[in-house]
């Protein structure tokens, strides 16, 4: 892995606006997978254009070597790319969701899973925490037969990115566990309340007499990505295995710094992927997420190019790029 001399520094996190808004979103492929050249959909006026050459289509073979040797380039950085155990990013990846899919099993038609939309939250071992009122369908299954899974995405819109499966027994939460639950809880869902119409006083809604808190404990939990895709990656994780994992700390700054970087400072990142990549030229850069790994901070980044074929390709450069001297580079 290359050293890749910037300015920037774990201090930069500290000092950005919390608020900004992080950019338009290009799916995020999971971390293990090396390379994606998948192409996105075409309006179909330029896929029948596409199928008749016309001089400005024209691809000379120096282009086809060009591309051709940017495709390795980035194949051989991305096998040198350091990331994310694939268990750590599963635990990051829970503990920065709020919504899922619970399923249980159904009482009202015995022998069927049944599925509700469900928000939560982590405690600090990675159990989901649950606030379910007694009026709801899952909760009452979950009373009958405590044993269920919850399934969630890391981006739903996208059906190749990771898709987790937490599988476990759903239990109340004691009486001396309530404060710190409740305060987990709404750390992720803060609106989690209601208004009483005759005061506007706000009630949270898991202070109702309804409501309780209840978390899954879980037992195993399985992973799939790469769907549809020759990448397809999948397994599992002992509780044990998921419950010693850590949270990637630096991934509640992702966005960040990632929307600070991509407002201010464009032109850097490009020299940043330039060096890093050895790739001499390269358009629409958009620095996308932060991880950690060994104390230092790793950057995800986007890069679209036009292939030989005349289409558009996204490329996901995972290129992870330590932070280590404070002079930029020179290219």
């Amino acid at each position: 892995m290359k050293t890749l001399p910037t300015t920037f520094t774990l201090s930069l996190v500290s000092r950005l606006n919390v608020y900004k808004t992080p950019p338009s979103s290009p799916t995020f492929y999971f971390c293990h997978s090396r390379f994606f050249p998948i192409p996105p959909p075409r309006p179909l006026s330029i896929m029948a254009s596409a199928t008749q050459p016309s001089s400005s289509q024209a691809v000379s073979p120096e282009d086809v070597n060009k591309e051709t040797n940017i495709f390795q380039l980035i194949q051989a950085h991305q096998e040198k790319a350091a990331r994310l155990s694939p268990v750590e990013e599963i635990r990051t990846v829970l503990d920065q969701s709020t919504r899922g899919m619970l399923s249980t099993f159904s009482q009202k038609h015995e022998g069927y899973p049944s599925a509700s939309m469900v928000d939560f939250a982590c405690d600090a071992n990675g159990s989901l925490i649950l606030a379910v009122s007694s009026l709801a369908v899952h909760t009452k299954d979950l009373l009958a037969n405590f044993k269920c899974s919850l399934l969630v995405a890391r981006d739903p819109e996208d059906r190749t990115d990771l898709v987790i499966t937490l599988h476990g027994d759903a239990i109340a939460v004691s009486e001396k566990d309530q404060a710190a639950i409740r305060t987990a809880y709404l750390a992720k869902h803060p609106n989690a309340f209601w208004i009483e119409n005759s005061a506007y006083v706000p009630i949270l809604k898991v202070d109702f007499a309804d409501f309780q808190f209840m978390r899954i404990e879980p037992k195993v939990v399985r992973y799939v990505s790469g769907v549809a895709t020759a990448l397809l990656g999948s397994g599992e994780f002992s509780r044990e295995e998921y419950q010693d994992s850590k949270v990637d700390p630096i991934a509640q700054f992702s966005k960040p710094v990632a929307s600070h970087m991509n407002k201010d400072h464009a032109e850097d990142t490009k020299v940043i992927v330039q060096f890093a990549t050895s790739i001499p030229v390269i358009k629409n850069i958009t620095f996308w997420t932060l991880s950690y790994i060994k104390w230092k901070i790793l950057s995800i980044l986007y890069w679209r190019g036009k292939s030989a074929s005349s289409c558009w390709l996204s490329w996901k450069i995972i290129g992870h790029a330590s932070i280590a001297n404070p002079r930029p580079p020179k290219i």
